[in-house]
């Protein structure tokens, strides 16, 4: 691709886990409002669960979470009691002549590893208190190697975890020493070796480009040796440098970043190998195996995107748990209080501890859905979607004029109310999608870059 290319598109935008996006959330969605459309939710639509862990043993100079670094395990287990007052208390806000179902639980962080066995089994045993786990439901938790044990392990069986995402980003040396994640590749190997031997096939990986001393060399024996690994699904992010917003990440040597033009051909070299190693390119930066679950929802147009990135989880709402949880409700997007302390006064006072959100509106809801549609597969039929939202794509004329523009850079293809992405167009998927985004001031936003 060309360096022209880079410039012209290369933009900070939103990565559309959402929509409208997190720098529109506003303060007049609180718990009152949050409590009201828990209130009205279906009981014969099964939940989708997301539980924040915000702690870790060490930080790693490039991440962008909400965590907090700590050797001892007292706040870890002050946090765990506040997580089930929180469970207990937003799940009683539920309409009661029914119990719920829940389809998908995703344990995230931070690092959720870092929780103790008895810990994990008690979360677990509040959940299935509350809801009923359907048989089918997907289970999955984002694990450190470093801090993964045999125990925990154990306790995850037990449970019902059904998939585990391993944080690898780089196997450099040099690169690792830069970020401060140190961990070889037989640590990762072993570790994913005995999740399969107890039962837990499901297995993510994730891999950061544009990372400080990454080159397209060492990028390639990295890739290689994470598919000797023979993982089912790939999350490949680029590296956002927001130092204005994770004061960490000062820490990272600016002057071994990789510039823009490196950065593309990271991303390229990654896309490239991928393919020819037999995974499917799902999106803007995630790859299947051809038979995994995901690659099959890509295929019969049934992939979605959430807070987490790409998903087959396809329930309407999504309740989180813990600092800076988001949760997505068919009357929009509430998120808990980041802040650790403020969060546990809430929750100690029986209240939902939500800061901030946004109702959406009828035409949030259709651009989401449009956007949405782009995201996951790089085209949409514009006259199909706003039949079913009883409109007509004329509305979205000037919408179509922008990105018809940029037919002339072989980004995307108009024809009729269908907007087809190339190739050449899908990392810059996200500035296709902020031709529908009327919120977006990319003059003032502080987001990370389109690739």
């Amino acid at each position: 691709m060309q360096l022209a290319l880079y410039e012209k598109y290369d933009l900070r935008l939103p990565r559309y886990t959402s929509y409208p996006t997190a720098p529109h959330f506003h303060a007049g969605v609180d718990g009152k409002v949050f409590e009201g459309w828990l209130g009205e939710l279906d009981p014969k639509q099964p939940l989708s669960l997301y539980l924040h862990v915000p702690y870790c043993e060490e930080m790693c100079w490039f991440c962008g979470c909400n965590t907090k670094i700590t050797k001892h395990y007292k706040p870890i287990s002050t946090y765990v009691a506040a997580l089930l007052d929180e469970i207990e208390n937003t799940l009683g806000k539920l309409p009661g002549d029914k119990r719920f179902s829940v389809s998908h639980i995703h344990f995230g962080g931070g690092s959720p590893t870092i929780l103790k066995p008895d810990d994990l089994r008690a979360i677990m045993a509040a959940i299935r208190t509350r809801l009923d786990i359907l048989d089918d439901a997907e289970l999955a938790i984002e694990m450190d190697p470093r801090t993964t044990t045999d125990d925990l392990i154990d306790a995850m069986i037990e449970c019902g975890f059904t998939r585990a995402s391993i944080g690898i980003q780089d196997f450099n040396e040099n690169v690792q020493t830069a970020v401060n994640r140190i961990q070889s590749f037989d640590l990762v190997r072993d570790v994913i070796a005995k999740l399969r031997d107890r039962g837990i096939r499901g297995i993510n990986v994730d891999l950061i480009y544009g990372l400080p001393f990454q080159t397209v060399e060492t990028l390639q024996k990295t890739v290689d040796q994470t598919v000797a690994l023979c993982p089912d699904r790939l999350s490949v992010f680029g590296y956002a440098h927001v130092p204005w917003m994770k004061k960490h990440q000062q820490l990272i040597p600016t002057e071994a970043l990789p510039d823009t033009q490196e950065r593309w051909a990271q991303y390229e070299e990654i896309q490239n190998r991928l393919a020819k190693l037999g995974y499917v390119a799902v999106g803007l930066d995630h790859f299947a195996h051809r038979d995994d679950s995901m690659a099959l929802a890509l295929k019969n147009g049934l992939l979605h995107r959430n807070f987490q990135g790409y998903t087959t989880d396809r329930a309407e709402a999504l309740i989180g748990f813990g600092p800076s949880a988001i949760s997505s409700l068919p009357q929009g997007y509430a998120q808990n209080d980041p802040a650790l302390a403020r969060w546990q006064r809430s929750v100690e006072t029986g209240t939902c501890a939500i800061e901030k959100g946004v109702a959406v509106s009828s035409d949030d809801i259709l651009r989401r859905s449009i956007i949405n549609e782009l995201m996951c597969n790089l085209a949409v039929d514009l006259g199909k979607i706003c039949a079913e939202h009883g409109t007509s794509a004329d509305r979205f004329a000037p919408e179509i004029d922008r990105i018809r523009a940029m037919h002339v850079d072989d980004i995307a293809k108009v024809n009729g109310d269908n907007i087809i992405l190339t190739e050449l167009g899908r990392p810059l998927v996200r500035a296709v999608c902020a031709a529908f985004d009327t919120y977006l001031d990319p003059e003032h936003g502080r987001h990370s870059q389109a690739v």
